[in-house]
């Protein structure tokens, strides 16, 4: 135990030091710290003077802390010597709980339902204690009147004082273990899965699948919808009503889900503030022809949120073979040049010529170019840089950077550790698999990637494979189709707000909704695997944040000031307004006040402005109401209740081997089909149609377990694609309980392998019937194996 000395020569034990000195030990989840302004505690950039108990965690900066050292000094200023020596310490601990990580918990602020405290719950020993020595000093600590009426009364007082919760209580929960050693620490489950949450950003878009900055100062965001419309998003997040970009007619894309054609790129020329320059990667339609088009834009000069149309430059046109694989991405290097990303050219195994186009370095598709956009008003519209890696190779294009890729969807460039500057200047990348893997590159010059020789880690094509002179780059991590079958590249997180983020790639997969990162381990250089979850129980319900998305993750985001978002679409369709961008939050440790304030740039709008108005909710959470403390302290309590605080932690105690959260995992929903029924008379059943029960618990307990669904007169299981919260409380409260506590997947509760497969792809609202009432892909309909089976843990209360 670390322990340190306070202003008053006091030593204490300091489990909060350990937060230190293991900043980034990933803490186990349900844990709920949270400060009187109802945010996740922080370490202080300045050490505290005064309340030091709490100088390496906790609720407090600075300059918070000598305004509390202020107001000790004028408290004890009206006592002689005896008061001093008595009572200074007391004085101290109480104006210092303030700075508690579990603030909230003890002055009653997280539940607006009781009043907030005006002085800390104490433990009934320590009460006693103050009681006896320094009661006289209440009144100048509190203006309550009832500490006034409950001086002289040490029973009373004590009474009132004391929390529901004795864990909670001062100075108790200071060597409570379990409350004390993880703080501060990324929230993770009993394997491993980052305990996440989200801000929503914005909402109703078309398939949004580029936001970029324009790094000029101004925090505005722009967000691309795939039919070709670019909006402008301000800081406050409220939308330009006109559009910032809109080349609608020639785009070439359709409503059909999972069209790959469209607007799929845009980036901002690093002197854009200078030069006003922009690029736009989209598929058009030329005679017969289908091609991938990039443009040179300029901004309007009259108007700085608004293209000007007229000033469309092509730079590049590359014919399209099929309508698959356009790829998509641009984005400028730290080296100022522009790289542009393209796929290898569409249908399956990359079929066009003896190697296919990936490893064809006269083929411009399958490739990363690179090429100098500047100084272009005369001459060439863009040159080549003059250290590209094949310039002097006969029969190789010029532009090309890296080869061997398949189609690579979503790249980044790392902004480096933001005080060291390690990783500064890496391009990440995710690239789509064929049938079997899904892999994550970092994009070097004159490399091959591969493809096709190589899906992953494995061999494609045998033959290519074994060609000695392949010398392909191997990924950084790749990962089979049982986890995702299409990887969206995402971001090293560099930002200010989630210090704990730092150095963590963080992407995901289109297909199975899977949040995902890695961490490059300094010593081995590998990268290591943990996957990232929505908070369970509490651990999202702070103002703003919510815990669910929709499945289907199209992007990526990096914002002026470095923070992360993703964005994803309930129907993977061009003209379907469901897409939503979400903001990634780390509950459990913030950066402290006043570190990430920026002050944009201002913003001459000339367009009538939409205000934001979030639609997502938390779901899956429901905070009872705490017991209000008793107006009259002789009242006996209601001994048969507990501080919802402490039933969550006593639940969560009981349930730690079982609960274990997972990420949304949905694939393509199919359509809805309707199976025959057979032909003859059935025997009657006494089970009704759309029936479930619960098998598979080890303990045989009768709230959880494999879900199994009777259907056409037999019983079957149900995959775990799209399996989620929503499907598991219509399966709960058919059976009796009041909610669902958790929606489990890869066979949790062991595989039904002696049952058919009834129901795949189910999609529920939460206040259906039964699951055959939701949207499913048809009863013995699917496309998945049992150890996909899915489950559920329900619960009789919200936090049981």
């Amino acid at each position: 135990m670390w322990y340190f000395c306070d202003v008053f020569g006091r030593i204490w034990p300091s489990p909060f030091i350990l937060f230190y000195l293991l900043a980034f030990w990933i803490a186990p989840a349900f844990l709920h710290p949270q400060c009187l302004d109802f945010k996740p505690p922080f370490q202080p950039q300045q050490e505290l003077e005064f309340c030091q108990m709490y100088k390496y965690f906790g609720c407090c900066d600075y300059a918070r802390d000598q305004e509390l050292m202020a107001k000790y000094y004028r408290i004890m200023d009206n006592f002689d010597y005896y008061g001093y020596s008595n009572c200074a310490a007391y004085v101290q601990d109480l104006l210092c709980q303030e700075c508690s990580p579990y603030a909230a918990h003890l002055f009653d602020a997280e539940d607006p339902s009781t009043p907030l405290r005006t002085i800390p719950g104490l433990c009934p020993d320590y009460c006693s204690q103050f009681h006896s020595k320094c009661r006289s000093f209440l009144t100048l600590l509190s203006d309550d009147p009832r500490l006034s009426e409950l001086q002289h009364d040490q029973h009373r007082l004590c009474q009132y004082l004391e929390l529901d919760d004795p864990d909670y209580c001062y100075p108790h929960l200071l060597s409570n273990e379990r409350l004390t050693k993880n703080l501060g620490r990324t929230a993770a489950d009993s394997e491993g899965c980052l305990q996440l949450c989200l801000e929503e950003v914005a909402n109703g878009l078309r398939n949004p699948l580029a936001m970029v900055h324009a790094n000029d100062g101004t925090h505005r965001f722009f967000i691309a919808e795939q039919v070709g419309l670019v909006w402008v998003y301000l800081p406050d997040r409220s939308k330009l009503e006109k559009p910032f970009l809109n080349i609608t007619k020639a785009v070439l894309t359709s409503p059909w889900e999972g069209d790959e054609r469209g607007f799929l790129g845009l980036t901002f020329h690093p002197n854009f503030k200078y030069n006003g320059k922009l690029y736009v990667y989209y598929s058009v339609e030329v005679g017969f022809d289908e091609r991938i088009r990039i443009s040179e834009f300029r901004i309007s000069s009259t108007d700085m949120n608004v293209v000007d149309h007229r000033s469309e430059r092509i730079i590049l046109e590359i014919d399209e073979p099929a309508s698959n694989h356009n790829g998509g991405q641009l984005l400028f290097a730290d080296d100022g040049y522009l790289y542009i990303f393209t796929g290898d050219g569409g249908m399956a195994g990359d079929p066009f010529g003896k190697f296919g186009n990936a490893q064809n370095k006269s083929a411009l598709l399958g490739k990363v170019l690179r090429i100098d956009v500047d100084d272009n008003e005369k001459g060439p519209l863009y040159r080549i840089p003059p250290d590209n890696p094949f310039v002097h190779e006969p029969n190789a294009r010029p532009e090309v950077f890296a080869y061997g890729v398949r189609n690579m969807w979503r790249c980044s460039v790392d902004r480096g550790d933001p005080n060291t500057k390690e990783g500064k200047g890496r391009i990440f990348c995710g690239d789509v698999g064929q049938n079997k893997y899904e892999e994550v590159d970092i994009v070097e010059k004159g490399q091959n990637y591969g493809w096709r020789a190589k899906e992953g880690f494995s061999c494609y094509d045998k033959k290519l494979c074994a060609n000695s002179s392949l010398d392909d780059v191997l990924p950084i991590y790749a990962y089979p189709h049982k986890m995702g079958k299409s990887v969206t590249g995402g971001y090293v997180y560099r930002g200010c707000e989630n210090p704990n983020l730092n150095g963590m790639y963080i992407f995901g997969d289109f297909m199975s909704g899977r949040l995902m990162s890695l961490k490059e381990n300094r010593n081995t250089h590998n990268w290591e695997y943990s996957e990232v979850c929505m908070g369970v129980g509490l651990t999202c319900s702070f103002p703003g944040l919510i815990n669910n998305y929709y499945p289907y993750i199209i992007s990526f985001a990096e914002d002026e000031a470095g923070e992360l978002y993703f964005m994803s679409t309930e129907i993977p369709s061009a003209t379907s307004p469901t897409g939503v961008v979400y903001k990634i939050a780390d509950p459990s440790r913030r950066a402290p006040p006043g570190k990430c304030h920026h002050e944009p740039l201002s913003v001459r709008v000339r367009s009538n402005l939409i205000p934001f108005e979030p639609k997502e909710t938390l779901i899956g959470v429901h905070v009872p109401t705490k017991h209000p403390r008793l107006s009259n302290p002789e009242e006996p309590p209601d001994t048969g209740s507990k501080d919802w605080l402490q039933e969550l932690l006593d639940i969560f105690r009981e349930q730690d081997e079982q609960i274990t959260p997972t990420p949304f995992t949905p694939t393509t929903p199919k359509p809805i089909r309707t199976s025959r029924q057979r032909k003859g008379r059935r025997r009657k059943s006494k089970h009704k149609n759309g029936a479930v029960r619960l098998v598979g618990d080890e303990e045989g307990r009768g709230d959880r377990g494999r879900v199994e669904v009777y259907a056409n007169g037999e019983w079957g299981t149900v995959c775990d694609d799209l399996w989620n919260t929503k499907n598991a409380i219509v399966v709960c409260r058919q059976l009796g309980f009041h909610h669902a506590l958790k929606a489990a997947k890869h066979a949790e509760f062991g595989e039904g392998t002696n049952l058919k497969i009834i129901l795949d792809d189910v999609q529920c609202e939460g206040t259906e019937e039964t699951l055959l009432d939701c949207q499913h892909a048809g009863i013995g309909t699917h496309n998945c194996a049992h150890y996909e089976d899915a489950g559920v843990i329900c619960g009789k209360s919200g936090l049981e």
